[in-house]
Order: C-alpha cells, then structure tokens, then sequence
C-alpha cells in the first residue's frame, strides 16, 4: 500500500499534462462505489416512503403522511452538521481512508434499523422513534461522507482532468438513488404486489443496503491514502478541527452560498420530485417510479460531461449558468410538470431541469475542495456543506408538502427560485476555483 501512495504522490506533483495512473483509477473507481452504496442507503427511505409510511405513521391521510416521513427525513439532515464535524475531524487528523470506512460502517448500521424496525401496530409510539434514530445515525454518515468523498476523489484526480473524475461523486450520487427506484421497479412489476410492499416488501431495500454497505467497506478497506493528505501529515502542523477552519471565514461563506441554492434544486428534482408526480401530477405509482428513474439516468449521464466541460472552461461559467439559467427557469419548468399530460411530458421537463442543475452537482463537490488547504480540506469541505444542506436541502420536501397543504403549491416554486438567486450573487462574484485551485498549489509546493 505504501508503494501506490508513493506512486499517486510522485504522479500529482508531476502536472497537468501526465496521464492519470491506473492504480489513481482504481482508487477512484473504489470511492465512487462507495459513494454508491453509502447514497443507496440514504435514498431507500426516500424511494420506498410511499409504502412503509403506513406502518410508522397509520392513522393520517396520504399527504399527511408523506409529511410525516418528511419531516423525519428533514431530521436526518440536521445531524448531518455533526457529522460533517465528527468525520471532517477524523478525515484531517487519521486520514480520508478512515473517514470513509467508518462512514460507510454507520450506515450499514442505520439501514439494518430499518429494515428491522416494528410497525406502530406491533410497538405503538417506540416505532417512529426507531425509525427516526435509523435516520440520525444515517444522516450523521451522510454528514462524514460527502466531505471525505469529495476530498478524497479531487486529491486523487490529476490536474488536467479533475473536473471530469471529480464528477463521479454526483454519477454515484444520483446513480445511488437510481438504483433504490430500479429496485422498486424490480419489486413493483415482478415480485410483489402494492399491498406485498406496503406490508413487508419495503424492508427489502434496507436488508440490501446493509450487505451492499458491508461489501464497501470491504472494498475501502484496500484504499490507498492521498498524497495531498500524506504530504500535510509530515509538516507537522495543525490538522483539521473547528478552530483550524475558523481562520478561512470567506471559504466557508462561499461554500455555503454555493450550497444553498444548488442543494435545494438537488432535492426538488431528485427526492421531492417522486412525490410530486405522484400527488400533484398525478401519475400512477409505475409511472411515478419510471419518470423518476429515467430522469436520474438521463441526470448521471451529464455530470461528466459538464465535469469535462470544467477543465476545459473552468468552474465558474457552469456555476454561473445554473444560477442564472435556474433563477429564470425554475418557475415555469415546475409549473409545467405539474400540468403535465402525461408521463412523457414529465421526463421532458425535469430532463430539461436537469441540464441547468448538473452546471451545479458536476463540479460543487470539486469546487468546494479547491478552496481549502490539505490539513483542512474534509471539514472544510464537509462542515459547512453539511450546514448549508440540512437547512436549505433536508427541508425542501417538507417545505413543498407544506405548500401543498395550504393550497398554496407555486409558493415552493417561488421560494426555490429566491434561494437560487441568492446563489447567483455567490457566483457572480466569485473567483474560479480551477485556475486558483489550493491542490494545485500545493502540488507545486506553493
């Protein structure tokens, strides 16, 4: 193991121009599917709500429901702040290696709850509780996650094509969530019927989460650490901790402005958006289900072409082509799928959605690591992030739903298009992190 981190340190400071290694890769390869995993987890909860929410919360009418299990899932990312904190510290300090093998481990554990969890008809009040601990535990491994993933895929990317590699962190992301709604097709279509899942089908995600977790934390295990980590290790200075990311206040100013209105339009179109084709469109389950997974594909398919596209024209145009382009768009794009004639017209409209937000989720991850130096860059990355999603991100689909309840369903269209365009500032003045980036300083020895 120390002869491929010698080697991925030799390669990083060689320069932009240097083809990536294929142990570089391997190492790549192996984070992105433990990012897999680790979202598959997460979004099983999200994917599979329709069905189990009757068996926590069985006295309420569907919508009702739904904001029930909402507001459960908005819990789970206010830890995620904590855990941003808690892995951001183990990420700088043990290595990202560590951090993302303890990360991964939490939601095996999680999803196992879950999956175990009683019914409210079997324990009553301590039912819902279980289920939300489940939720805690997996958004504080979230929380971990998103910081060492990302630090760890833009360290092991070279120069010349970071953008691109860097860019598999959402393909995993989004790919996590696309493979929770295929398992539900599979469910759906060809092994049991609506009633099946509602009564013990949908514990089958969870049970697959836990062992596809443990399988990643096997394969993470053999995971080389980065040169960029090693290379601050030896200096001897301070690594990682609050009171190290106190003294870079602008870097976490940008990272959650960044944050905020990408976040949101993230989860409108990813977690939100299956219950708004099911309650407000009114698409049958299947189709509810289709629509959804075919758009997450057609999202996968972008992020590393507009992640390329990064190298090539740096950072800041994309950023500034989803802010602007989703502060105009995302009123008329949202009014239009909800008068959608069919499921068709649907996918055509969040497809279009979906090539202004990858401006955003292809490169925010990468953008966020250029910005911090190596003895900070986990908790800078993740910490602040983990703020800035709880608030904006975690209560998306709660908020929505609300909206919904009062009659008042565009009013969620308006607030998403405010929070993009606070966003828009952001990046207008913003400098671009590619041509500044501090991993490339450092690999310069700057």
């Amino acid at each position: 193991m120390n002869t491929i981190t010698s080697k991925a340190g030799a390669q990083a400071a060689a320069g932009a121009g240097e083809r990536i290694s294929g142990a570089r890769l391997k190492a790549i390869f192996i984070g992105s599917a433990g990012n897999l995993v680790e979202w598959f987890d997460f979004y099983c909860y999200s994917a599979f709500a329709l069905y189990f929410a009757s068996s926590f919360f069985p006295k309420q009418d569907p919508t009702a429901q739904m904001m029930s299990t909402a507001g459960i899932f908005a819990l789970g990312f206010f830890v995620r702040p904590i855990g941003g904190i808690l892995f951001g510290h183990i990420g700088d300090r043990l290595g990202r290696k560590t951090a993302l093998m303890t990360s991964v481990l939490l939601m095996c554990f999680g999803s196992l709850l879950i999956a175990c969890a009683p019914t409210y008809a079997a324990a009553g009040i301590l039912s819902p509780c279980i289920l939300l601990l489940a939720r805690l535990l997996q958004g504080l491994s979230l929380g971990g996650e998103y910081g060492a993933s990302a630090t760890y895929l833009s360290e092991m990317a070279d120069s010349k094509h970071r953008g691109f590699y860097s860019s598999f962190q959402y393909v995993t992301l989004i790919g996590g969530q696309l493979l929770a709604l295929i398992l539900l097709l599979v469910l759906q279509n060809f092994l049991l019927d609506a009633e099946q899942l509602r009564a013990w089908g949908w514990r089958i995600p969870f049970f697959t989460g836990a062992c596809l977790a443990l399988l990643a934390l096997r394969m993470r295990h053999n995971l080389p650490e980065t040169a960029s980590f090693e290379a601050a290790r030896k200096k001897a200075k301070p690594m990682g901790g609050m009171k190290q990311l106190a003294q870079h206040p602008r870097e976490v100013l940008l990272v959650v402005g960044l944050t905020m209105g990408g976040t949101l339009a993230f989860y409108v179109y990813t977690t939100y958006m299956q219950k708004f084709l099911r309650l407000s469109v009114g698409l049958t389950d299947s189709q509810t289900t289709a629509v959804s997974a075919a758009s997450l594909l057609f999202a996968m398919c972008l992020q590393p072409l507009y992640g390329a596209l990064s190298d090539r024209i740096g950072r800041k145009p994309l950023l500034i082509g989803f802010a602007l382009l989703g502060t105009l768009f995302t009123v008329p794009l949202l009014t239009g799928i909800r008068h959608a004639s069919g499921p068709w017209q649907a996918f055509g409209l969040i497809a279009c959605a979906w090539m202004i937000v990858s401006g955003y989720t292809s490169i925010n991850a990468l953008v966020k690591a250029e910005l911090f130096p190596a003895s900070i860059r986990a908790t800078g990355v993740g910490v602040p992030y983990a703020f800035a999603v709880s608030v904006f991100g975690g209560t998306a689909e709660y908020l929505a739903l609300w909206f919904k309840s009062v009659s008042l369903e565009s009013g969620f269209y308006w607030y998403t298009t405010a929070v993009i365009a606070c966003t828009l500032v952001v990046c207008w003045f913003m400098r671009d992190t590619g041509a500044l980036s501090k991993i490339d300083a450092e690999a310069r020895g700057q």
